[in-house]
């Protein structure tokens, strides 16, 4: 059902006070053009009191998990955005489309395709946007890699190379535990590495081979893996080469074709990302091309603003969460069963 869309800013409440959510999104609105904080939904009354404060929220805006779906009542909410741990995606993503508000969730979509599947037909069914927080496709550097990519800039693509990984610290933390974050640094910094080698190619690979290294006695890793590495196999024969990992720091994308190569390091940071041309080294860096002074992360907000307002789909919709996880669940099956896994069309 077509619903009148507000001549003002798109209000999006953001649930989730934890660091990406309170540190990272929400001064982002300042950065913004069609969107502002409207709401704020977190388990700490007290916390969520103080933050709806500072913004200048009024009380009606400040919600609990448990009197979430209350959020239907408020007109100032055009948008939810889920900065939750992964295992909670599905479930307030489809709870706020019934609830009658358009859907902001973070990376990955969630742990498994059949709830991305779920998520995808809760929107499709209440006429409400869905989109995938993948800041990178509107992080300048990387927005100009792909162009450089599919210009032809390096020549005909052979070989990605992604690998993205950080110290993870303490065992308690809530990535490390199975039943909140689904698995380990694949559920994480895997998710820029798989991204990476499907935006550089501008193609859906057709099978994976993947291998697990995870030290057992570390505390850190009873539950979930470290350090994965797979390649996928693309139509134009290239191939991608690609690590996530929680032992160590690496941010990296490499691709190579045969007239030259674009390398990104830092290459998905929030800042501070640098890039190069070559043809088998770092020979020229190349800065962003001149546009708009905003954020990678001010872009997506406002880019679902925009999508609720003209009718258009995001460019990282519910589906481009959906192939992600299908080739993550064959990643892990990979390593599991030690073979190369054929990943359907679509996938």
């Amino acid at each position: 059902m077509a619903r009148a869309v507000p001549d003002r800013p798109l209000g999006y409440a953001i649930v989730g006070l934890g660091y990406y959510g309170l540190g990272v999104i929400i001064p982002q609105f300042a950065n913004c053009a069609h969107s502002r904080l409207a709401a704020v939904v977190s388990g700490d009354p007290a916390k969520a009191r103080r933050i709806a404060a500072e913004h200048g929220l009024p009380a009606r805006s400040v919600y609990s998990y448990a009197n979430f779906d209350t959020i239907r009542d408020n007109p100032d909410v055009d948008i939810v955005y889920v900065c939750l741990p992964n295992a909670m995606h599905a479930d307030y993503t489809i709870r706020a489309a019934k609830a009658g508000k358009h859907v902001m969730c973070e990376k990955p979509m969630a742990v498994s395709v059949k709830e991305c599947e779920a998520m995808i037909a809760a929107c499709k069914a209440a006429g409400r946007k869905l989109m995938i927080g993948y800041r990178c496709h509107f992080e300048p550097l990387n927005v100009e890699a792909m162009r450089l990519a599919r210009s032809g800039a390096a020549g005909k693509i052979r070989y990605v190379r992604s690998e993205h990984g950080f110290t993870q610290g303490s065992p308690s933390a809530w990535r490390l535990k199975r039943a909140m974050a689904g698995g380990g640094s694949l559920m994480d910094m895997g998710i820029y590495s798989l991204q990476a080698a499907r935006y550089m190619t501008g193609e859906e690979p057709i099978a994976v081979t993947a291998r697990e290294s995870t030290d057992r006695r570390d505390p850190r890793f009873t539950e979930v893996e470290d350090i994965l590495d797979w390649t996928l196999e693309f139509p134009s024969g290239a191939i991608a080469s690609c690590q996530s990992m929680y032992s160590a720091n690496q941010n990296h994308v490499l691709l190579m074709g045969d007239k030259g190569r674009v390398e990104l390091e830092p290459a998905t940071r929030y800042d501070g990302n640098r890039m190069w041309l070559g043809k088998d080294g770092r020979e020229r860096e190349v800065t962003p091309p001149p546009g708009p002074a905003k954020t990678q992360f001010a872009g997506q907000l406002d880019h679902l603003a925009s999508c609720v307002r003209t009718g258009a789909e995001p460019i990282v919709s519910g589906e481009e969460g959906l192939r992600d996880m299908r080739i993550v669940e064959a990643i892990y099956r990979s390593a599991r069963e030690g073979r190369t896994i054929r990943l359907g069309a679509g996938a």
